[in-house]
């Protein structure tokens, strides 16, 4: 099955080079590349132009301005006659191989929707956690949730362009729709690993010392209102919760429930700041 991925970069050139070097890293790894660049100003279209040379790499688009993740991924991927559609972002390291253990997926489970590498720490996982989501489809194992994240993944063209273009500045609520659409949605079992480095705890993290400045470059953080390490690392456990222990069915994700559970993680969330700014004057909270 043909392949056509598409990564995405916005600036943080160091993330750059060792995640597209990762993307690279296996020269028998077959599929087509094309690198958008959302407007950087920090060295990073030099580099792409000057400094990148592989075979697969079929174009690289120079945005004028930050389109934001979604546009470019439907820019890329409605022009695709490729029978897989993948996406990676520029601060996330890939495993070697990572394509052809997917697409082989893939070829084999008609319904699979999205399916993605593991994007949080290997010992993060709990396999008695998550045991009830892990499901065989012939000689496939899926760890299945609604959505996954937004690198690191493939879908069927034919699927995206049943679906339509995404909507919003993110890909939950488009892989949500899919799982609502009856697809299977999920991370390949035995998990393959991907590295975020966009953490404040990989060892590859750009802005120690600086978090603010990240954020600015972060989606995910602008989404979810974190501010500071201590609230990243609690929308990390509430997330990583969320997909150990919390249904792999769509419906608890959407309508009332979706509102719900909402409410709960963003109270949580601010009962968490509270006590950590508490805390950090020397008193304690009861």
């Amino acid at each position: 099955m043909a392949i056509h991925l598409v990564f995405i970069t916005y600036n943080r050139l160091d993330y750059t080079k060792l995640a597209l070097a990762s993307v690279l890293a296996d020269p028998n790894e077959e599929f087509r590349l094309t690198i958008w660049d959302n407007g950087s100003t920090d060295g990073t279209v030099e580099y792409l132009r000057n400094e990148v040379s592989d075979p697969r790499i079929a174009d690289i688009i120079f945005s004028r301005e930050n389109v934001g993740q979604t546009a470019a991924v439907n820019e890329v991927w409605s022009k695709s006659k490729a029978d897989l559609l993948g996406k990676l972002d520029n601060d996330c390291l890939v495993t070697a191989g990572w394509t052809r253990i997917l697409a082989q997926a893939h070829a084999d489970i008609p319904q699979l929707g999205v399916v993605a590498c593991w994007h949080f720490r290997p010992d993060e996982f709990d396999y008695e956690r998550a045991k009830h989501k892990i499901q065989t489809f012939g000689k496939h194992q899926i760890f299945r949730h609604p959505w996954t994240g937004g690198t690191g993944l493939l879908l069927k063209r034919d699927t995206f362009e049943r679906l339509g273009p995404m909507t919003g500045n993110t890909t939950t609520q488009y892989w949500l729709k899919m799982a609502s659409a009856g697809y299977i949605n999920g991370y390949y079992y035995p998990l393959v690993y991907q590295e975020h480095m966009d953490y404040p705890w990989s060892e590859h993290y750009g802005f120690a010392g600086r978090f603010e400045e990240g954020l600015e470059v972060n989606a995910t953080s602008k989404s979810h209102g974190i501010r500071t390490v201590d609230d990243a690392k609690a929308w990390h456990q509430v997330v990583l919760k969320n997909i150990l222990d919390d249904p792999w069915e769509a419906k608890y994700y959407v309508g009332w429930r979706a509102k719900l559970r909402n409410g709960v993680e963003k109270l949580t969330r601010m009962l968490r700041r509270l006590s950590n700014s508490h805390r950090h004057r020397g008193k304690s909270v009861i």
